[in-house]
């Protein structure tokens, strides 16, 4: 089922402001439903390597395997069969990664991080491994979803810092899981109800390092009719803050119901 007209997704990178070239990536496609965003790093461009082909893999994936029956449950999980192919593109991007870093000295240790998400029967599947984020704002509340794998996060949860004290650490860029690093990785999975009206941000840590989560909602707020203006007012605002990294957004927003299969209860509902 194609979500044209149930969701709205606006997709913005930019290189900043100290760097010469763009090792993030992004992809998105409002049909399926569907938004990638990877920040690549490793030498010399390898970055940029490692974020495409991570982004091109699970694209494609989704697009070849994700056709019919949306919602299904993979009953060995518990998780619906969009996320097990999501999990087994991240996989296989890991794996493809890792081996060309292997076998391409100038690839070597390259690795990238990575924030999805796919829409379907009015459930979102969130996958992410490293530091890029997913935040959703519902009614006016405005939350991280995502949990950074960065050493930074594991202080904090170990009470060496709070959160405010966190912004300051220079340590803030130290992930502890990304993919193509290692052999094989594992990829947090979150799966949730999506309510018409909720937005949600993917973004790289170019933005979330550069613009606190208070201004974050700001914006979102401010610009909340208009995700386009939204998306380059925080690019704005990261570089107007120093523009230290690459800068990727992607926001989306749930304008109607996309539910996959109607029983009587939505269609009496539906007349009312």
């Amino acid at each position: 089922m194609s979500l044209e007209g149930k969701l709205e997704i606006h997709p913005l990178t930019d290189v900043g402001r100290k760097r010469q070239h763009n090792e993030d990536c992004i992809a998105s496609d409002i049909g399926m439903g569907v938004a990638v965003l990877a920040d690549g790093m490793g030498g010399y461009k390898a970055g940029e390597v490692a974020s495409a082909i991570c982004v091109n893999t699970i694209m494609e994936a989704l697009r070849t395997r994700l056709k019919g029956a949306a919602g299904e449950i993979d009953e060995a999980s518990g998780y619906s069969r969009e996320s097990i192919v999501i999990k087994n593109a991240i996989e296989k991007a890991n794996e493809t990664i890792y081996q060309t870093s292997q076998s391409q000295p100038e690839c070597h240790g390259m690795g990238t991080t990575l924030v999805t998400a796919a829409f379907y029967d009015d459930r979102i599947t969130i996958a992410h491994v490293g530091d890029s984020r997913l935040y959703r704002l519902r009614d006016g509340v405005f939350e991280q979803i995502t949990k950074d794998h960065s050493l930074l996060q594991e202080l904090i949860d170990k009470g060496f810092y709070t959160p405010e004290e966190a912004r300051e650490s220079k340590n803030k860029n130290l992930v502890t899981r990304a993919i193509g690093i290692d052999a094989s990785v594992v990829p947090d999975l979150q799966e949730d109800v999506v309510k018409p009206g909720d937005i949600y941000l993917l973004c790289s840590d170019g933005l979330s390092d550069m613009v606190d989560d208070e201004h974050i909602q700001l914006t979102l707020k401010r610009y909340g009719d208009n995700l386009t203006d939204a998306a380059k007012a925080l690019v704005q605002q990261a570089n107007e803050n120093g523009g230290k990294d690459n800068i990727s957004v992607i926001l989306a927003r749930s304008l109607k119901s996309f539910a996959a299969r109607k029983g009587w209860y939505h269609r009496v509902f539906d007349w009312f």
